[in-house]
């Protein structure tokens, strides 16, 4: 298909480039009718420009496009050169004061919680960072994209609206000007016809609906027999399914399928096919098909090919109007001017009607960019956003159904812009007067919610999905009524008195629809069988809470909509009740004397309902009438005298019953259903409007009704008017029922009505109710939640309930009610409640749950007790009640209250007769309590000359009438004081009595006529002064008792020790000898430590013995035994790498011998240090093997581990590991059992011997290849070869070891080759020994670098599983040569010598200066018994090791001088000139004699030897390290100290001169001629002549990548940051690789690349090239660490930045700014440093089941 395409494309672009943008533009001015001219041009070309072929190629579209379609309107726009006529227009334009910038998906937005005038405003990041409300209380978020900045808008912000860049834009502004000022008339002209015409072209094109024709005037003569298949967006349908779909129905890739699917959910549509009708019409067939099943199917059109050429421009043409628009607000002024006009077909005809009304038929790109456009022109316009809110208002209706039933989420959709139009104060003022705003938006949303009762309430049966689809999207409706009644006005008009109260009619009809819905009756004998729909209706309270509130903050704002809005409430609860009492008997009620008639109701028979809106917002301006004393100042106007109290407290009373009845446990057979509506009735999200209102309900009942009436019908809805009513009903009902259940049902609900009673008297802090401001109210709040424990910041914020701008108040009040201490490494920073205001704790404070009260009380009694006080928790001194509730008070010394109060009091005296509960006699202390301070606070403030009609102390002093004479309740208290089962109330009881005592004081005091005292109080007053002493005196003594016993303890301590002393000895002893490193033992004290050589320091032999995890069984280490193992986990690092793209093509072939110096790539063995038989971990390894299969067939989790790779956890920790380490003796001294001679070669003697050994190897491997046939020839050559002296080349030494440790030998050196290479396993590969001596240096390398890091000593107390693993491995790497064959490792080390001694016939080996001299040495040394067990010459093992480290130190040496480069600064050194300083210099000038001179010259030989010993140091180190677990000397104790450089006791330990130097000088003639050897490498030459680089030393140690102080750096970089390969698009998921820096665009299918033939996201992907296996990411947007290990490992990691409150924030959802801590990062990079991220992932997933099923490797 594409061949036959070019020629005719190519021929078609030479005749388009012919056309002439200026020509064409002369052409239209001559026009008399433009609109057609500029449409045949159209028709014209647009078809040959767009859309030719399968594939679109957006650059050469748009550059045509631009050439030959723009570039005419350009210059006839401008009537000259577009680029000197659009200058000329943008330096004449004033800049515009307004930001208006539109947000990218992802992008930062910061929105100011000090001067916002609510959250939707917010600033662009550049805004922000030059605007005053950084320094504020800001909050961050990233931008689900569409919004814009609200920067210069001054009805957004308090203060501070300009950023400094647009404050410069203010200075000149006058009274709105026009704009057009600036252009000239004819401009004006020409600019309105050409907008008219492009943007009625594009309006029409968009909104066309026909398949295969055009608009009349765009058709063209010879048309084309070309179709698209295009297939639309949904949001019902899955990537996978799409990507499915697509396979089948146009048989393309995977890659291309998804290359599709990420278009269409980009764009909104893509072409999936190109052809004839047929063809295309086939594809639409299959795709219709396919997705049919479940839901509706994807849509799908066939389009000819024109008509999408035509949408495609016409889309291009809108987003060129808009940046037109740019250049001039006189320009943007016509744009709103066409846009707006008035079509010829009269209502909603202008372009901007049409296009908002066909919004949810067009695809997701057109409206983007079509939405761009209106927010760039006509919100930007302050006379249009007026005009064009209006035109939105009207069409709101339409818009808001098109919403509901479009497929598309609210961002795409045009009533998404109601955020910007309605949140405006002036805006939503003006639509709410003239436009009747309010009514319409809750008149729209009652239209969707069809389904009512035939009470006409709301009904929600069982949702279907749709229907709850629908429901969801008409809950944004409520969104909009939120942002209109958001900003409350400051004065009012009449109309919008009249709007605002009609708003409010309509309100309370959609509120009249849910007073008493989802009514539910309790199920009696068997459990309910459906759990009924609940939630609904609950999400539908939850969403309209705000606006409730917001309703009623506006009614406080103006006296007579306060007064107009109570009436109309009340009508409306009026009719309300006057359908729910009919049918019910009235009943008389009396006790004590009082009757009162109400109606026969029973909560646990009837149908009663949580859902009572009506009442609560009756109860809310009750409260508003209260607080803004429009109840004192007009009475006259408010209809409180029909009040009905009995009915106001009606249902709410329910509502509070039906609580306590599901706490007693009667509903259970009501299922969950129930539970979680009573759970959210009381919860912090819905609690304001429900819970706190029907409380403050039955406060205004109580506050006109008698309290005994109210008291009596209480009893009777709590079913419990028999209880009380009748005498002795409690002994009869307890002696008749012993029905257990029955009992605790009553008793519950007494404990739940005195609760009640308490919250009615208690509950005064919201103001209105009681004299208190909004701040005390909050400070109670918090003052509560941290009487339970400290608590976090987010905490706190959860549990305090949000405004509609999501505060709490909490900052404000925050500081004088606690303290706040800072978080450590983990945890968080907590607030603790400061201790004076303990003081104001309730315990039966209303917001807490039955949970928290009982913690609360736990933690405050054990505070009291830890302050030595007692632990009475009495009631709260209150503030007083405002006068409209004042008289609420009067329940507590009411006469039924006092009854209720003497009865239970009666029950706890005669404990034995009746049911009673300790609960129950808590709340009536409580009780007597707040009665007595309520007195007390009423004497204490009481006038001159007022009698204080609360009596309470003069009521519970009198006993009860005449027939039973029941005592006071003051004489019951006496007696329970001392009640022994009631220990834990003794202190509170004693309050009470003080108290009342305290009070009687006062009264004497006031009162002339002395009362008599009761001789009671003063008796109780004296024996409780017994009481006090007599605690003392045993207390005292007890203590004295305990410190005796103390001394006598520590007495025997010593006498046992002093009898028992060289057992005591003893064990000290051998815990020095079993420590790992052993503290310099007696017998080596006096000596200097030597650790190689011949003088190496003989350490005794120490017996090791371990103990196996998992048989429990003692073993000796011992050659012969059985093996013991370690477990162990091998991995690839580049921890220490200096070049990560370095890349193995193909591991089979690959030598690794020779380490570079960049160390790309190393093998790391950490190990958790348990120790295990071999035999008992080969069981154990098996049974998780088979385990593993077993479960294959049930069911494939991922398990935290890889079986199949090898990884089992440590039995013991947990720990992941991969294979298993052999613990050996040093196997030094097992080989090295020959004698040492004293005369041991020197070094050139040593070099000569070796170099005539190897060259005899290799004599011999040649001819024993070449004459494997001819056996008999071998023998005389033999004879010919001359051997060096004593050397045996057909020795072959026995292998000292088990077979047990053999077999362990080679299973850890398979596994550190499996993992080190990426390879299979072969044990008889030659590689294996190479990669295990790698292991070894890797591992001691990365050691010694943390240590330096950290600045600690050498040989410090290093973690002993640390110290296990490296002498494991060290030994293991030195023993690894008996298993592997000889030969191949004679190969290696004949290899690796050749590298630093060259002999004639070596290969091409690596130069000087690309060989790890540190990986060189290990080799060689490990290597080197292979050749010295056939030497028996006399040459011991230790001089062999010490000739290889003074050879490789030369080397290393050699090396530095090359690679080191000083920098010259004037600072020549004064002091003396040290031997040092001139041999280096010496050397030096050696150097440059063989390098030809082109080493540069270096005069201060102080700076040379500086360079040397610093680049060295890490070799010595490693040395060090290595050569102690190698021949297991003990380390000098100079090196265990922290500080000094141990330059010197280095060099002795290693045996070397502290002037290396005199290595070089020792044996010149040698030395001379390797140095001109190595120096001769063509290599060493092209590095210093400049063509190639070197590592340099010492290698700097490796850090992540450093991070930003503030957060929102990150993300602003990250939003900047667009997907490599999908085309500038955005990245959804942006993640940082903290090893190397680099972005990625994580968790999508445009990023996945395919490795070992899987589908990986970006992040696995990266993980391998970068971290060879292993990485550390930071996902930008949802601020969270990711760590990742091969493909299916992962886990989330606490990120490293905080907030003020000492919290992280991942997933950003509080948005509070968010700093660096430095800590916690450097916590993060030792855990990288360490190698410890994999096992950091096991133990999260371990612990953590949910992070095994993430699939990780789609990351």
């Amino acid at each position: 298909m594409a061949s036959e395409l070019e020629p005719e494309v190519q021929a078609l672009d030479r005749s388009l480039l012919e056309c002439s943008a200026e020509e064409t533009a002369g052409k239209w001015l001559q026009a008399t009718d433009l609109t057609r001219e500029v449409y045949q041009h159209l028709a014209h070309y647009v078809p040959k420009i767009y859309c030719r072929g399968p594939n679109p190629f957006p650059q050469k579209e748009d550059m045509l496009a631009q050439q030959i379609l723009l570039g005419p309107m350009e210059w006839y726009l401008c009537g000259e050169d577009p680029a000197f006529g659009f200058s000329k227009l943008e330096q004449a334009n004033k800049p515009s004061h307004l930001c208006g910038r539109v947000f990218k998906v992802g992008e930062p937005t910061y929105s100011c919680r000090d001067c916002a005038v609510d959250p939707t405003c917010v600033l662009c990041m550049e805004c922000f960072l030059g605007s005053v409300h950084r320094n504020h209380r800001y909050r961050m978020t990233t931008s689900g994209g569409g919004g814009f900045c609200d920067c210069g808008d001054t009805e957004a912000w308090k203060e501070g609206p300009y950023c400094q860049k647009h404050e410069l834009n203010t200075s000149e502004i006058e009274e709105e000007e026009d704009p057009l000022v600036h252009l000239s008339e004819d401009m004006i002209a020409r600019t309105y016809n050409i907008f008219a015409i492009m943007f009625r072209y594009a309006v029409e094109i968009l909104t066309w609906e026909k398949e295969n024709e055009l608009p009349g005037d765009l058709e063209m003569a010879e048309k084309s027999d070309t179709y698209y298949c295009m297939l639309f967006n949904d949001e019902v349908h899955t990537y996978e399914q799409v990507i499915h779909t697509l396979q089948k129905a146009v048989n393309c890739t995977q890659k291309e399928a998804i290359g599709f699917a990420t278009t269409v959910d980009r764009d909104g549509r893509r072409s999936v096919r190109y052809g004839d009708f047929q063809y295309c019409e086939q594809a639409k067939s299959i795709i219709v098909r396919n997705t049919s099943r479940q839901t509706k199917p994807l849509k799908v059109q066939v389009m000819h090919s024109s008509i999408v050429a035509h949408q495609n421009f016409g889309l291009k043409l809108l987003s060129w109007l808009g940046s037109i628009i740019g250049y001039s607000d006189g320009l943007r002024r016509i744009l709103c001017q066409v846009g707006l006009q008035e079509g010829p077909d009269g209502e909603n005809s202008s372009l901007v009607d049409r296009l908002m009304l066909s919004d949810s038929k067009l695809w997701k790109g057109a409206r983007s960019v079509y939405h761009q456009l209106f927010m760039s022109s006509l919100l930007m316009d302050l006379k249009y956003k007026k005009l064009f809110a209006v035109r939105f208002a009207n069409n709101y209706e339409r818009l808001q159904n098109d919403y509901v039933t479009d497929d598309h989420d609210r961002e795409f959709s045009i009533a998404d812009l109601s955020v910007q139009i309605f949140t405006v104060p002036s805006l939503a003022r003006m639509l709410i007067t003239e436009e009747n705003l309010m009514t319409i938006i809750i008149k729209t949303f009652m239209d969707h919610l069809r389904h009512r009762d035939a009470q006409g309430r709301f009904q929600f049966e069982r949702y279907t999905a749709l229907q709850a689809f629908k429901f969801r999207r008409v809950q944004s409706l409520i969104l909009d009524l939120k942002y209109v009644l958001i900003s409350k006005p400051t004065e009012w008009s009449d109309e919008l008195r009249q709007k605002f109260l009609e708003g409010f009619d309509a309100f309370l009809e959609l509120l009249k629809c849910m007073q008493g819905m989802d009514p539910i009756t309790r199920q009696v004998g068997q459990h309910i069988e459906m759990e009924p729909e609940w939630e609904a209706a609950f999400t539908l309270q939850m969403k309209l809470t705000h606006v409730i509130s917001m309703m009623q903050d506006w009614c406080a704002l103006d006296e007579k909509v306060l007064i107009e809005a109570y009436k109309k409430c009340l009508a409306v609860l009026m009719q309300c009740h006057s359908g729910f009492t009919d049918g019910e008997q009235p009943i008389t009620l009396s006790i004590c004397g009082h009757s009162v008639e109400t109606i026969r109701y029973c909560v646990s028979q009837e149908k009663v309902s949580i859902h009572l809106p009506v009442s609560r917002l009756l109860a809310g301006l009750h409260v508003l009438l209260s607080k803004s004393e429009v109840a004192y100042k007009f009475p006259e106007l408010l209809p409180l005298s029909e009040l009905s109290p009995p009915m106001l407290i009606e249902h709410p009373l329910r509502c509070l019953v039906l609580c306590a009845q599901v706490q007693a446990g009667m509903w259970r057979r009501n299922g969950f259903s129930l539970v979680n509506q009573i759970y959210y009735y009381h919860n912090v999200k819905c609690r304001r409007e429900m819970f706190d209102k029907d409380i403050v309900m039955l406060q205004t009942g109580v506050s006109m009704m008698d309290p005994n009436h109210f008291l009596m019908i209480m009893l009777s809805r709590f079913e419990l008017y028999q209880i009380f009513s009748t005498p002795d009903y409690g002994k009869r009902f307890s002696s008749e029922i012993t029905h257990k259940d029955i009992v605790q049902q009553n008793n519950t609900l007494i404990e739940e009505m005195l609760y009640l009673i308490i919250m009615l008297v208690g509950e005064r802090f919201s103001p209105g109710v009681g004299q208190v401001n909004a701040t005390d109210e909050i400070k109670r709040e918090i003052i509560h939640q941290l009487s339970i424990r400290p608590m976090a910041h987010s905490e706190l914020v959860k549990s305090l309930p949000e405004d509609e701008n999501k505060e709490t108040g909490m900052e404000s009040v925050i500081k004088a009610v606690a303290s706040f201490k800072k978080p450590g490494l983990t945890g968080r920073g907590m607030y603790e409640l400061k201790p004076e205001c303990a003081k104001e704790f309730n315990l039966y404070f209303y917001h807490f749950s039955r949970a928290e009260q009982s913690k609360a009380e736990e933690a405050q009694r054990k505070l009291k007790k830890q302050n030595r006080e007692d632990t009475a928790l009495p009631p709260p001194v209150l503030p007083p009640f405002c006068p409209l509730f004042a008289s609420l008070v009067n329940i507590l010394q009411s006469d039924v209250m006092l009854c209720i109060m003497g009865t239970v009091l009666q029950w706890a005296v005669e404990h034995n007769g009746y049911a009673w509960s300790e609960s129950m006699l808590q709340r009536v202390l409580h009780l007597i309590g707040m009665a007595l301070q309520e007195e007390k606070q009423h004497l204490e403030n009481v006038m001159e000359e007022h009698v204080v009609t609360f009596t309470f102390t003069q009521k519970i002093s009198k006993p009860g009438e005449a027939p039973n004479n029941s005592p006071s309740i003051l004489a019951m208290l006496e007696t329970l004081q001392n009640a022994p089962y009631l220990e834990v109330h003794k202190d509170m009881i004693r309050w009470i009595l003080k108290t009342f005592n305290i009070i009687k004081k006062i009264r004497q005091s006031s009162s002339t006529s002395p009362v008599a005292e009761t001789e009671g109080t003063i008796m109780e007053e004296s024996s409780r002064d017994k009481d006090k002493a007599e605690r003392k005196r045993k207390a005292e003594i007890a203590r004295l008792r305990r410190e005796k016993i103390m001394a006598q303890m520590s007495e025997m301590q010593r006498h046992f020790i002093d009898e028992n002393k060289e057992l005591f000895q003893q064990t000290l002893e051998l815990d020095t000898s079993t420590s790992a490193v052993l503290d310099n033992s007696p017998v080596v004290s006096d000596m200097t430590l030597t650790a190689l050589g011949p003088a190496q320091t003989r350490v005794p032999e120490q017996r090791q013995f371990v103990t196996c995890i998992l048989c429990q069984e003692e073993q000796e280490i011992k050659v012969e035994n059985r093996a013991m193992v370690l477990a162990a986990f091998v991995q690839r690092s580049t921890v220490l790498s200096k070049n990560r793209s370095k890349f193995i093509q193909d591991p089979e072939k690959y030598d690794p011998l020779f380490m570079h110096p960049d160390l790309s790539c190393g093998t790391h063995t950490g190990s958790c240090g348990h120790v295990m038989h071999a035999h008992c971990w080969q069981r154990y390894f098996d049974s998780v093997q088979a385990k593993e299969q077993r479960r294959q067939h049930r069911l494939r989790l991922h398990t935290s581990y890889d079986v199949e790779n090898g990884e089992f956890l440590c039995p013991l920790c947990e720990c992941l590991s991969n294979t298993v380490i052999p613990l050996l003796l040093p196997p030094r001294n097992i080989f090295n059992s020959r004698l040492n001679f004293s005369d041991q070669p020197n070094l050139s003697l040593w070099i000569r011997t070796i170099s005539q050994q190897i060259k005899a190897l290799q004599v011999l491997r040649k001819e024993e290849s070449t004459l494997n046939t001819a056996s008999s020839k071998s023998s005389e050559n033999m004879g010919e070869l001359k051997l060096p002296e004593g050397f045996r080349p057909d020795f072959h030494p026995k292998n000292p070891y088990s077979e047990s440790i053999k077999e362990m030998l080679t299973t850890f050196g398979t596994a550190t080759y499996k993992v080190g290479l990426k390879v299979h396993p072969n044990e008889e590969d030659p590689r294996v020994p190479v990669m295990c001596w790698g292991s070894c240096a890797y591992t001691i390398q990365s050691i010694e670098r943390i240590l330096s890091d950290e600045d600690k000593p050498l040989f410090g107390p290093l973690p002993c599983r640390l110290d296990d693993c490296l002498r494991s491995l060290t030994r293991f790497a030195a023993a690894h040569w008996t298993v592997a064959s000889l030969s191949v490792v004679q190969g290696h080390f004949c290899k690796l010598f050749t590298s630093l001694v060259p002999n004639e016939n070596h290969g091409d080996l690596p130069c000087i200066l690309d060989i790890d001299m540190f990986h060189l040495l290990v080799g060689l040394v490990l290597a080197f018994p292979a050749l010295q067990c056939q030497d028996f010459s006399g040459i011991s093992l230790g001089t062999g090791d010490l000739h290889i480290f003074h050879l490789v130190t030369v080397a290393h040496i050699v090396q530095i001088l090359l690679t080191s480069y000083t920098e010259e600064n004037g600072m020549d050194q004064e002091n003396p000139i040290g031997e040092e300083e001139l041999a280096i210099l010496a050397l030096h000038k050696t150097l440059r004699q063989y390098t030809g001179s082109t080493l540069k010259e270096i005069p201060s030989g102080w700076h040379l030897w500086r360079n040397v010993k610093a680049g060295i140091m890490p070799f010595l180190k490693c040395s060090a390290l290595f050569f102690h677990y190698l021949n297991g000397v003990p380390s000098p104790s100079e090196l265990e100290a922290i500080g000094t450089s141990h330059f010197e006791h280095l060099c002795n330990y290693l045996s070397l001169p502290n002037n290396l130097i005199c290595l070089f000088q020792e044996n010149s003639e040698i030395m001379n001629s390797l140095i001109e050897s190595w120096c001769q490498n063509s290599e060493v030459k092209r590095y210093l002549e400049g063509e190639r680089d070197a590592i340099s030393y010492p290698r700097e140690s490796n850090k992540l990548i450093e991070l930003p102080e503030d957060y929102s750096s990150l993300i602003n970089q990250a939003s900047n940051f667009s997907c490599p390969k999908s085309g500038g698009d955005k990245s959804r998921t942006p993640t940082l690789c903290l090893v190397c820096g680099t972005l990625l665009c994580s968790q999508s299918y445009c990023c996945q690349t395919e490795l070992e033939g899987e589908d990986v996201g970006a992040c696995t992907a990266h993980t391998y090239s970068c971290g060879s296996g292993v990485s550390i990411f930071l996902r930008v947007r949802e601020c969270q660490v990711l760590f990742l290990a091969g493909k299916t490992k992962g886990c989330f990691y606490a990120p490293p930045y905080l907030d003020d409150y000492g919290e992280t924030d991942q997933g950003l959802r509080r948005g509070n700014p968010l700093h660096l801590c430095k800590e916690r990062f450097k916590k993060i990079q030792k855990l990288w440093q360490q190698h410890s991220i994999t096992e950091e992932i096991g133990h999260a997933q371990e612990a953590n089941q949910a992070l095994v099923g993430i699939d990780w490797q789609h990351l």
